[in-house]
């Protein structure tokens, strides 16, 4: 079985952004809120199969994976 490629999103709000990495093949991921004063917040997820529409659905965008683990290695 080939292994699942992480996909990224982000969005940007008024004073912070947040940043999700979902796995696809076990719906596990990290979330990081990045925040105005430069604080990263952490945190591991277990979505479910709908994580896709909702976070389409919450206006999230595809973001690269350099831009989501370059924040990362900051949290």
């Amino acid at each position: 079985m080939a292994k699942a490629i992480s996909q990224y999103f982000k969005r940007i709000f008024d004073d912070y952004q947040v940043l999700v990495m979902v796995n696809p093949s076990d719906f596990t991921g990290i979330e990081l809120i990045v925040h105005p004063d430069g604080k990263i917040e952490k945190t591991e997820m277990e979505f479910d199969e709908e994580i896709f529409e909702d976070l389409e659905a919450d206006e999230f965008k595809p973001c690269g994976a350099l831009e989501f683990q370059l924040t990362l290695a900051k949290a």
